[in-house]
């Protein structure tokens, strides 16, 4: 009686042994299928994104080429009268870091964040930063959050204006917080695969009106030197943005470009083992076949 029931259950005790190991190598198939799945998906959202990023690249370039006299002209009054900060008082710095509120563009916003951040290892005492966009707010108030002074989000989704520059220069006038100097940083476009982090500088209606050179242009009074200034800051940030903007799409499209290729590659690995496998699991079934055949012979 026993060797009769130990005759019928060893039949089922290898089915289910069989059936246990088609499923083990069904749901290896099943996993490296989803995943083969997923990585195609990927790949066809990062060549969308590198083709609008190239399209918005393009609009980006021209637009910059425009912007160009706005920073140069604003630059050149500051060079020509040669201003300085008053050593003898306590400097009041002010650091802009002109960045947007888009990631998947390379190491853009964190090399903005980076030049700052070095600057405030120096010294952070009596400095403010005034974030242009929420990329560098949230690398900059890990470790120095108390020293934001203002953040102006909603950048990147749109190209800038010098409206939107312009509210930017009216708000970094009406924090209250009195500097005597700053600096802007932002990336400036040098080719469509490379950047370069730069600063501009920038000083205040007090530290201007000390200047020894002011005296060659004619006609200046404090009101039209506090006009001027608020008009050459918004150019200035209407021109880091057009560069930070160009920059940005560059750099994006050049980081899905680099995606896709990443992605075929898996792609590419994925296939190679999914083939294997599937061979390995058919081998193992032919193999199980024969030799149950052989057995029952």
């Amino acid at each position: 009686m026993m060797m009769q029931r130990t005759s019928l259950l060893l039949p089922l005790a290898i089915e289910a042994t069989i059936v246990a190991q088609q499923q083990r190598g069904m749901a290896t198939l099943k996993t490296i299928s989803m995943r083969l799945k997923s990585v195609k998906n990927i790949q066809k959202i990062t060549q969308s994104m590198k083709m609008v990023s190239a399209a918005k690249y393009s609009r980006a370039e021209r637009e910059l080429k425009a912007a160009r006299p706005y920073g140069i002209g604003a630059q050149q009054f500051f060079e020509k009268t040669e201003i300085q900060a008053d050593g003898a008082a306590e400097p009041k710095k002010l650091l802009i870091a002109v960045t947007s509120d888009r990631g998947l563009c390379g190491a853009v916003h964190t090399g903005v964040a980076r030049q700052i951040r070095g600057e405030l290892q120096k010294d952070d005492s009596n400095t403010k930063i005034f974030c242009v966009g929420d990329k560098s707010r949230a690398i900059l108030s890990r470790l120095y959050g108390k020293n934001i002074l203002m953040v102006a989000n909603e950048l990147g989704r749109v190209p800038p204006t010098f409206l939107d520059a312009s509210k930017i220069a009216h708000e970094v006038l009406s924090t209250g917080y009195d500097y005597t100097e700053g600096k802007i940083y932002y990336n400036r476009f040098k080719s469509v695969v490379s950047y370069q982090v730069s600063s501009l500088p920038i000083f205040s209606g007090p530290t201007v009106e000390k200047s020894e050179k002011l005296s060659v242009y004619d006609s200046i009074d404090s009101d039209v030197i506090k006009s001027y200034l608020e008009f050459s800051l918004a150019s200035l940030i209407f021109y880091t943005m057009k560069e930070g903007a160009c920059s940005e799409q560059s750099s994006r499209m050049t980081a899905m470009d680099n995606a896709s290729k990443n992605a075929g590659e898996m792609i590419e690995k994925l296939t190679l083992t999914f083939n294997r496998t599937r061979q390995a699991v058919i081998t193992r079934e032919l193999i199980e076949i024969i030799s149950g055949a052989a057995a029952l012979s």
